[in-house]
């Protein structure tokens, strides 16, 4: 599971250090698209084709599944890691989510996101807000235990 957030630099090449805890969950490679909010989203291969199966299951017909499939399958990238724990981004993957120097990696369960710090920042000011929080998530059943 990817938990936590961890702050890495880009180096000149476009390469980025995965923790190693992430690592351990992905194996040798990871697929790396945009994501829905000004980000990107890193996924282990095998999560990747459950999501892509789905995905082409809906029809072609509606615009919003379309849609949904440019941004799923045109923006993704199957990447091997380095010998040093390292990914290339490729040049369009970083420029989608504005990376430069920085990445902030979010843990999110079954994969891990990539923002840019500023873009991280406004993600924090929201997920703080105490009063939405509790309109957004009030309507889910979030029991702790059975």
């Amino acid at each position: 599971m990817f938990l936590g957030y961890y702050e890495h630099n880009i180096d000149e090449k476009g390469r980025i250090t995965i923790p190693a805890e992430y690592r351990e969950e992905l194996g040798d490679r990871v697929v790396i698209t945009q994501g829905y909010d000004g980000n990107l989203q890193a996924l282990p291969l095998e999560l990747y084709k459950l999501l892509a199966e789905r995905i082409r299951g809906i029809s072609i017909l509606d615009p919003n599944s379309r849609r949904l499939r440019r941004i799923f399958f045109s923006y993704a990238k199957e990447i091997e890691f380095d010998k040093a724990g390292r990914v290339l981004l490729p040049a369009f993957l970083r420029e989608t989510a504005n990376l430069k120097e920085t990445a902030v990696l979010v843990g999110n369960g079954e994969y891990f996101e990539l923002w840019s710090p500023e873009n991280w920042q406004i993600q924090q000011t929201s997920l703080n807000d105490v009063e939405a929080n509790e309109q957004r998530f009030g309507p889910l059943d979030l029991t702790t235990l059975p």
